[in-house]
């Protein structure tokens, strides 16, 4: 998609930053995301936060996000939660998203690593890369062994072929891809013959990677692949292109917005900070998840769901819409991470209410970064023009803002503004021929509040019972089938009960 010259001219002159082409510029100004509720802050994830926060100076939306999805990465594809026929694992796609470069995204990430390695230390030293370049590199990461067919000679003759092992692949399928600078990802998917966008929708899908290239021979099935992205909010508008937008490759992510929190000119301390307990409960998280495979809704986490789903369901237009249209999967991923940080294969109401108001950050910050633009840049600059022009516009002064040219665009945008409720137009007798004066519309309500989702509150006052569970085989703990939410299994100071 790029910008005409026209419009480029435009933002020039009227003193504002060239629009580079495949950039999103949004048209209304949206305020930053209301910070987490304390219902994000359930559990361990939440503990970490707070263990963290007073020495760092990482935004704790940051710590919060990237903790979960190095947890959902260390613990490697077993858990999943099942919506009809698929299974939604615990590998999470997130990127920071920061109003500049100084957002501490980097840090944020350190002080998780450091923490998780202490569960897994091959995981955090041989699990985890950077240098998202190609579909191809990414799976010779989490590869098959490869089997190549060579000639049995005998007496100087081929007599035969024979199947034989050329490479023994990679045994642990985990992966965490960390990339401290996203916008060299996003500009690498817009390369002629570059497959990485198709590969990471595999990834997150269902982990079984290939390409229909005849000289890559590589394959991976039951890849457990999981991302962490670093970028500037101009960096993010500037290199999103429209395709990967609406392809779903933009919604398999989870965008959220991080800032600095604090100034700690000499670093904070927290080499005071005695990790002892939080890291041995970590550990007995990881060895608890491996026990599990189906993850389950709990009584009250159902009722809630039941609730919330019609709005987490409806789509909104534009780009916005395009990515936060996998709101459902999306939650209920982020809510397995909260069950499973608790030891438990059943997902109860506060580990929901945790998903969702995390889900409402996501929306926001999507909100914030994207405003309301339509991913059309000529439906985009009609609107944002409409908007200062209180008196409306007739379609002769809509064609010279594009220099009477794009006539087809343009009736291609304004039918859309119509359809989308963003633009009206009325006709006005002249001498001559009737000519239409067009308006923006005024915001719905909808519109405003967020068409995918009303506002997420955690539920108050809930108490949760803990019933003894069947054991499972070799004496794991199994799911309940009770109606209501149950621990699915945790660890006392004996072991596991």
């Amino acid at each position: 998609m790029t910008y005409p010259a026209e419009i480029e001219k435009l933002a020039e002159a009227q003193g504002g930053a060239s629009v580079a082409s495949d950039a999103y510029v949004a048209i209304e100004s949206v305020p930053w995301p209301e910070p987490l509720s304390d219902a994000a802050y359930h559990g361990l994830a939440g503990e970490f936060v707070r263990l963290v926060e007073p020495h760092s100076e990482a935004d704790p939306v940051a710590l919060m996000m990237q903790f979960l999805v190095g947890f959902g990465s260390l613990i490697g594809r077993k858990s999943y939660f099942r919506a009809e026929a698929d299974r939604h694992y615990t590998n999470i796609y997130s990127v920071m998203v920061g109003a500049t470069s100084k957002g501490r995204k980097g840090t944020s990430w350190g002080q998780c690593r450091t923490v998780l390695g202490t569960a897994d230390e091959e995981w955090a030293t041989s699990r985890i890369v950077s240098g998202l370049s190609s579909g191809e590199g990414l799976i010779w990461q989490v590869r098959d062994p490869i089997l190549s067919l060579e000639k049995v000679r005998k007496g100087g003759r081929v007599v035969d072929t024979e199947e034989v092992l050329s490479d023994p692949g990679v045994e642990d399928k985990r992966l965490l891809v960390i990339e401290a600078e996203f916008a060299s990802t996003l500009r690498m998917l817009g390369r002629d013959g570059n497959i990485l966008s198709a590969v990471l929708r595999q990834g997150w899908d269902g982990g079984n990677l290939r390409t229909l290239t005849k000289n890559s021979p590589a394959v991976a099935t039951g890849a457990h692949i999981s991302v962490i992205g670093h970028i500037t909010k101009d960096e993010l508008c500037r290199y999103l292109d429209r395709t990967e937008a609406g392809n779903g490759f933009a919604n398999r992510f989870l965008w959220v917005c991080v800032k600095r929190s604090k100034l700690l000119p000499e670093g904070g301390n927290l080499h005071t900070v005695d990790f002892a307990s939080f890291t041995q409960e970590l550990k007995e998280a990881v060895t608890t998840a491996s026990y599990f495979e189906e993850v389950r809704r709990g009584r009250k986490a159902r009722e809630r769901w039941i609730e919330v789903y019609g709005d987490l369901s409806e789509g909104s237009p534009g780009l916005f819409g395009a990515v936060t249209s996998r709101a459902e999967a999306q939650v209920m991923r982020v809510a397995c991470l909260y069950s499973l940080l608790d030891r438990t294969n059943i997902i109860r109401s506060e580990h929901l209410d945790a998903a969702l108001e995390l889900w409402r950050f996501a929306r926001d910050s999507a909100r914030f970064i994207f405003g309301d633009a339509l991913g059309d840049p000529v439906a985009d600059e009609i609107l944002r023009s409409l908007r200062a022009a209180p008196d409306g516009m007739t379609r002769t002064e809509i064609r010279d803002i594009f220099g009477r040219h794009r006539s087809n665009a343009i009736r291609v945008a304004l039918s859309s503004l119509v359809e989308l409720g963003r633009a009206s137009f009325k006709t006005e007798k002249t001498d001559g021929r009737s000519a239409e004066r067009w308006f923006a519309t005024k915001a719905t309500k909808a519109t405003e509040a967020g068409e995918d989702g009303a506002s997420v509150a955690p539920l108050a006052g809930e108490k949760v019972g803990v019933q003894e569970d069947r054991p499972g085989p070799d004496g794991a703990p199994a799911a309940t089938d009770q109606d209501d939410d149950t621990l699915g299994g945790f660890f006392d100071e004996a072991g596991l009960v």
